[in-house]
């Protein structure tokens, strides 16, 4: 399968390899062998230049060689899902914490993309041959409310929504520490880590994007609060980037805070729900919303933060 995506808004002002590397899930090595032998273009011609910028709506086109076995290949998995919308054209899922959206280094199965290859009697082909018609992701330990493209005209529907930033998206967390204030907006560029690469942090030497998230009180507990959080701009880790800068990291996050215990109470990942996801159906243009409740382990934290 030859990978085609829009570049986002998010990925705009990438260099070819590195956002190639990315979708196609290969190596930057391998990738700028295909960009110098001409097998990458972008919006219909080659692009001889690896380090070339891309722009947000770009098309970018791979032509990989045909490969020697099928370890590329999203292979279906019976794992159990919780469907919350379906139709031709996408499927709605709440993704439980813990489950990986597609395979990767670390994670080559058992991940959602499995389980939807073995659900789905057909998926997009565009978005990368291990993630067809994924039009966004969730980490690891968030749950919540996820959308995945069954047909090439929904993806880029859908991509387009996220891309204009459109989509309605609510997310519960609960933070360290009491906030003072009733609700706020927290604008703060965000960008990778000089350390670590696979943080992102407010303060880096590296480019920032532009990114705001708008959160309301929803609860005060003694040590902790229940936030509501919805996304201006959509990016990498963003909730927990932009808590763990004003002092209030949401709990159980080992990556940015550290707060995995509230006095006895042991928070073994981070607590954060995708509870809304409001999109426009590509086909009809129906205003579709699906909402899931906090799952088990944050419920029942929530229960013993009142207790």
């Amino acid at each position: 399968m030859n990978p085609e995506f829009t570049v986002s808004a998010d990925e705009g002002g990438g260099r070819l390899d590195s956002v190639c590397a990315k979708m196609a899930e290969t190596s930057r090595s391998g990738i700028r062998k295909l960009i110098e032998a001409g097998r990458v273009s972008v919006n219909g011609h080659p692009a001889m230049k690896t380090n070339k910028t891309l722009r947000a709506g770009d098309v970018v086109s791979i032509d990989m060689p045909p490969a020697d076995n099928s370890a590329d290949e999203l292979q279906p998995e019976p794992i159990p899902l919780a469907i919350l919308f379906e139709d031709d054209h996408l499927i709605m899922v709440n993704k439980p914490a813990g489950l990986v959206v597609y395979p990767a280094a670390g994670h080559p199965c058992g991940t959602l993309m499995n389980a939807l290859r073995h659900h789905c009697d057909h998926l997009a082909s565009v978005g990368g041959p291990l993630r067809p018609g994924v039009v966004h992701r969730l980490d690891k330990d968030t749950s919540g409310v996820m959308v995945v493209a069954k047909t090439d005209e929904a993806y880029h529907h859908l991509r387009k929504q996220f891309d204009d930033r459109t989509i309605t998206r609510r997310y519960i967390a609960l933070v360290h520490g009491r906030i003072s204030a009733e609700s706020g907006v927290i604008d703060a560029a965000i960008g990778r880590s000089d350390s670590d690469r696979k943080r992102m942090t407010t303060r880096t030497r590296h480019e920032k994007k532009h990114a705001v998230t708008h959160w309301r009180v929803m609860e005060l507990f003694k040590s902790a609060s229940l936030v509501e959080a919805r996304l201006k701009t959509g990016r990498t880790h963003q909730i927990r980037v932009h808590f763990a800068a004003t002092g209030h990291p949401v709990l159980g996050d080992a990556v940015y805070g550290k707060k995995t215990r509230i006095g006895a109470l042991a928070i073994p990942r981070q607590m954060l729900h995708a509870e809304t996801l409001g999109i426009i159906h590509p086909a009809t243009g129906e205003e579709i919303f699906r909402a899931a409740d906090p799952p088990a382990d944050m419920a029942t934290l929530i229960k013993r933060l009142r207790s």
